[in-house]
């Protein structure tokens, strides 16, 4: 009897899968840097070191937890997710803010506009702006963020991403546009703080 448990209880180990599904972050860190860039450009910088690429790691059969591994049970390697930014719902809200960023970047150069810490912009200061300007700033601003988030649900929608992950997707590229915003410019920093990059 103690054989048969013993063999039975083997047979369900080996026969276990574990899915794991996750929210693919890495993913979606490389494509907001890529629709950063795209739409707004980086630092400006040529003498900014490009960011490296991620070695791929090597696989060694000999690893000592390799060998400590029963022999029965395999191992199942993940593909890396390869996040869809481009389908024309993306497309259109790209364009929409790559064209929009020349009529924003000089308030943002003023100090007018800044990035809050969550990524979208904020009317930081109304000094040096007539009424037409303010008015201006706050059409670009609405229209900028409005932007932001459409593209936040498009990028979840197209690549099967549950909405509950919309504030993640959205956090990865608050990262990316303060990381890629230009020298003089004023974000916030994680306590509301305003600051100049």
């Amino acid at each position: 009897m103690l054989k048969r448990i013993l063999f039975l209880t083997a047979l369900l180990i080996s026969a276990c899968v574990t899915v794991n599904i996750y929210f693919p972050a890495a993913a979606v860190e490389r494509a907001a840097d890529q629709i950063v860039k795209e739409t707004w450009g980086g630092p400006g910088s040529p003498s900014d070191p490009a960011k490296a690429a991620p070695k791929p790691q090597s696989y060694n059969r000999y690893a000592p937890m390799r060998l400590a591994a029963l022999s029965f049970i395999s191992e199942a390697h993940a593909q890396e997710a390869d996040i869809n930014v481009s389908n024309p719902a993306i497309r259109a809200l790209k364009d929409s803010i790559k064209e929009r960023s020349g009529a924003i970047k000089p308030f943002m150069d003023r100090g007018n506009i800044g990035i809050a810490q969550d990524g979208l912009l904020a009317i930081r200061s109304a000094d040096g702006l007539n009424l037409k300007e303010r008015a201006e700033t706050k059409q670009l601003v609405d229209a900028e963020n409005r932007d932001r988030e459409n593209l936040y649900g498009e990028i979840a929608k197209a690549n099967n991403i549950s909405k509950d992950n919309i504030p993640k997707i959205k956090a990865i590229f608050a990262r990316s546009w303060l990381e890629e915003s230009r020298l003089g410019w004023w974000i916030q920093d994680g306590q509301g703080n305003w600051k100049k990059k």
